[in-house]
């Protein structure tokens, strides 16, 4: 007898029969990434139809003529959400709107009728004349505003279109430029803040800086790569410009054969899908740095990823290809020789944030000071500019930590040149936090941002130096903050890294906090590579309680440690029991 719903045993074996001789389905054909070389130029989304259409370097025409006389509203928005980019322009965040509403309100209606203005700096090298420039600007145009970004360039804010030429035109009379700081191109280089200035340097990187930069920047030949694009390159054997997270870097080696010349590593990137460079095993000379930057940066245009932009950076293709395949691809299809095997870099051995005194070669002093996260402004730039007037120098540098080095001070000066840099709230002291304290822009400017970040950092400095104070740490505890999950602030490369999102707090109530990364860093003095910092399932922090909880983790990292290995804090971080993290 047959149950309901069941079927005779002659039928189940008719059924099955069929399926047996059912002819196989067809393999769908697998969609086209969209790299040049492979599947055609055809752009196979907006962003990519919009390049095709004109060249982001096509519209600082329009600025001039038409954007900057018609004001705001009379901005194609084609222009203003893509090409405005390629001129270092983007539309800030409008005063006002919670980060509870950045996913559910567009683009438009989060923007204000104002603009971020990028300022190139490669190698963040800056003359007090540019220096003096960029303070005008400021102070005229941006309402005094000016951040110093982790990859050495320089931010103002408040910008209206109407102002824009005049301000492009000051920036180009002193040798500064807007060019390319934004959008799918080589963003601003890396550079060793003490190139050509440190003893200890195996070789300055400044004049390749220099060559790449006015043979490609501008130059249309990679003005259309699928994404963005970050190059670093140091002499220095503190490794001081985060070369593993960066698309091409370059940095300085001793070859047993060939002398100094320079290890490269490829496709390395952090935002929401982190993944570090890796070595492609060759040494490059000195004059070969160019053209093999050509060649890596020809292989991102022609082969990288650009049918999805979450899938279009560098470190996708590499993920796939490997480091031998792009090695053999660079070498046979870009640069048409082989590149000679060379030795990965030491293990640093001292701090690349050059935060303090240092002698200089000629026997000069350099001295580096931390502004809290980069925050300066244009009566600060001001202030500093006419301050090495005084004592007779000319050069400063930013560093990709968000610092400043002031160069060329007499050894007899250095005391006085430091008090006065305290006044202008630059720190050369080795600070608990402000010195390894680091942040986005955050909700203050940012249209991607969840959470505030610089104010919340100000007030973290603040309370943490005076609830520490005294206590001795084995190194500097790195404290990065990022308003949203893109990483700018490269929070999983942190001691402690803070994820900016909503949580809901012990009341139930939806408040602004962040997620917790510990135990994450790059190469340096307290660590032989690379590693991401651990997440701890649940492990959140409201931003109220930020303080409470790094003065807790911190102590009991001091009373756990293992102090007769030297245990470094991410050693720490990675070893010890979940309960201990929270």
């Amino acid at each position: 007898m047959l149950r309901e719903g069941s079927a005779p045993a002659d039928a189940a074996a008719a059924d099955t029969a069929a399926v047996k001789t059912r002819p196989a389905r067809p393999k769908r054909a697998p969609k086209p990434n969209g790299q040049w070389k492979v599947d055609g130029t055809a752009p196979l989304n907006p962003t990519e139809e919009m390049k095709a259409a004109d060249g982001g370097l096509n519209v600082r025409e329009r600025i001039e003529r038409i954007y900057s006389k018609g004001g705001f509203a009379s901005i194609d928005p084609e222009d203003l959400h893509g090409r405005f980019r390629w001129w270092g322009l983007y539309t800030q965040r409008k005063p006002g709107i919670d980060g509870g509403r950045t996913a559910t309100l567009t683009p438009e209606e989060l923007e204000d009728e104002y603009l971020m203005m990028r300022i190139r700096t490669d190698g963040g090298q800056l003359s007090t004349e540019q220096l003096r420039t960029i303070a005008g600007v400021s102070t005229e145009f941006a309402r005094d505003t000016a951040d110093i970004t982790n990859r050495q360039n320089i931010q103002l804010h408040w910008v209206q279109v109407e102002s824009v030429p005049e301000i492009w035109r000051r920036l180009e009379a002193v040798g500064l430029r807007t060019t390319e700081a934004c959008g799918d191109v080589p963003r601003g280089f890396l550079c060793s803040p003490v190139a050509g200035i440190s003893a200890e340097e195996l070789i300055d990187p400044t004049p390749y800086v220099r060559e790449i930069s006015a043979r490609y920047i501008g130059d249309p030949e990679f003005a259309n790569l699928p994404r963005k694009y970050k190059t670093a390159i140091t002499g220095h054997p503190s490794q001081d410009v985060v070369h593993e997270i960066n698309d091409c870097a370059f940095v300085a080696v001793q070859h047993p054969e060939h002398g100094v010349g320079f290890d490269v590593w490829v496709g390395g990137a952090l935002s929401t899908v982190p993944r570090f460079a890796e070595r492609l095993g060759a040494w490059v000379a000195p004059d070969q740095v160019t053209e093999v930057w050509a060649g890596v940066t020809s292989i991102f245009r022609d082969y990288g990823y650009r049918r999805l932009r979450n899938k279009a950076r560098m470190k996708f293709l590499l993920a796939d290809w490997g480091p031998a395949k792009f090695r053999e691809v660079l070498e046979t299809e870009y640069l048409g020789y082989r590149l000679s095997d060379g030795p990965a870099p030491p293990k640093p051995t001292t701090p690349g944030d050059h935060v303090g005194v240092h002698r200089q070669k000629d026997g000069k002093f350099f001295i580096g000071v931390t502004p809290k996260v980069g925050r300066v402004s244009g009566t600060t730039l001001s202030r500093l500019a006419d301050l090495l007037d005084r004592f007779g120098t000319a050069r400063v540098r930013t560093t990709p930590k968000q610092k400043l080095l002031v160069l060329d001070i007499e050894e007899a000066d250095i005391d006085e040149v430091v008090a006065e840099l305290e006044t202008l709230g630059l720190s050369a002291r080795e600070d608990l936090f402000r010195r390894a304290t680091m942040s986005c822009t955050g909700l203050e400017y940012c249209k991607l941002a969840i959470v505030e970040t610089k104010q919340t950092s100000f007030r973290a400095i603040d309370e943490l130096e005076e609830r520490l104070a005294g206590i001795d740490l084995p190194h500097p505890i790195s404290l990065h903050l990022n308003g949203c999950p893109n990483s700018c602030a490269r929070i999983q490369t942190a001691d402690i890294g803070l994820k900016g999102q909503l949580i809901t707090d012990e009341n139930g109530v939806q408040t602004s906090g962040f997620q917790v990364h510990l135990g994450g860093g790059l190469a340096s003095d307290t660590r032989t590579e690379a590693g991401l910092g651990r997440t701890i399932r649940g492990l959140k922090v409201t931003s109220e309680d930020l303080v409470d909880y790094v003065e807790r983790i911190v102590r009991r990292f001091l009373a756990d440690r293992d102090a007769s290995a030297d245990e470094s804090f991410s050693e720490w971080a990675h070893r010890a029991d979940e309960e201990a993290l929270q």
